[in-house]
């Protein structure tokens, strides 16, 4: 990885505009998943009707210089869960790949409404059986959810199949919101050896806050390669911010957030934000996905890493 990246934007991609029910506005948290045949699935959230969050997903053809739409979006792959559950307010894709038993695998993050503070959330899990375009919840309790490590709310979850086991990162608030804002809200690691059934938390925090009036840090993106593990983030400023941060073992990160940088400038449609990043690799290049403004309101781009 180069000491500054240079990400050109490659366009807009997509945002929902009401064209079928459960697909009327947003198109938040866009996440890769590299199919067989060489295209790419986006999978990303869009909003109901009633302002709930589900699951859905575009094909892609990508190329360094350029990308085209395969099909009309496919969904909803998830909705919200019923009333009651963790997730009745909505269901926001985190994480989604390859089980070993060759269907898909969703960890996702689950809204619920409160009184004392606006929203709760955790951390859930859906999995779609080979050939299936219909993700299912393996429970309608959280698969992570608050305790004692991580007492308030947590989501934005990100995956590794590392070794035998699983590692996942995760946004958990450290302390009650305060006028509104999530004042504490780092990253923090844990693992499974048992396929995600249960989960030891790493009691230090994997990303903390770095510089006075930034907030929070969410929606964390892994990936390892030969030069060891690499993070790219959502900084919460009075703005919403790119971040990046490398690391010898995926548990101890040095933050550099100055070295992501665009060689493209900003499009309309971003409206002065680009954050919700999720980088990956296809066809021997790097490409991030991102959002613009508004939590996803104006939808998702795309950009390539040059050199």
């Amino acid at each position: 990885m180069p000491d500054r990246q240079r990400w050109r934007t490659l366009g807009h991609v997509h945002v929902a505009a009401g064209e079928v029910p459960g697909h009327a506005t947003h198109a938040s948290y866009p996440t890769p998943l590299r199919m067989p045949d060489g295209s790419l699935r986006v999978f990303f959230s869009p909003r109901d009707e009633k302002g709930r969050s589900g699951i859905w997903s575009l094909d892609l053809a990508l190329w360094p210089d350029g990308f085209e739409k395969l099909a009309p979006p496919r969904g909803p792959w998830l909705e919200a869960g019923p009333a009651g559950a963790f997730d009745d307010a909505g269901a926001s894709v985190g994480w989604v790949g390859w089980h070993p038993d060759g269907g898909l695998d969703c960890w996702f993050l689950g809204w619920s409404l409160g009184r004392s503070v606006p929203f709760r959330t955790a951390i859930g899990r859906a999995r779609a059986a080979p050939g299936e375009d219909r993700l299912h919840r393996t429970s309608f309790a959280p698969a992570l959810d608050r305790d004692a490590t991580d007492p308030l709310s947590l989501g934005y979850p990100w995956l590794a199949r590392d070794g035998d086991g699983l590692s996942i990162w995760y946004g958990t608030h450290q302390c009650p919101p305060r006028d509104g804002r999530a004042i504490d809200h780092p990253v923090r690691r844990a693992w499974s050896r048992d396929d995600g059934a249960t989960w030891v938390r790493d009691a230090r925090l994997a990303l903390d806050h770095a510089y006075a009036g930034e907030w929070a840090l969410s929606r964390p993106c892994i990936l390892r390669d030969a030069a060891g593990w690499h993070a790219w983030y959502c900084r919460r400023l009075d703005a919403y911010a790119l971040g990046y941060a490398h690391s010898a073992d995926g548990s101890t990160w040095l933050r550099d957030d100055g070295a992501v940088a665009f060689t493209t400038p900003e499009a309309p449609w971003e409206q002065g934000c680009r954050t919700y990043p999720a980088v990956f690799d296809h066809g021997g290049h790097r490409y991030m996905l991102y959002n613009g403004v508004g939590y996803g309101r104006t939808g998702f781009g795309i950009a390539v890493l040059e050199g």
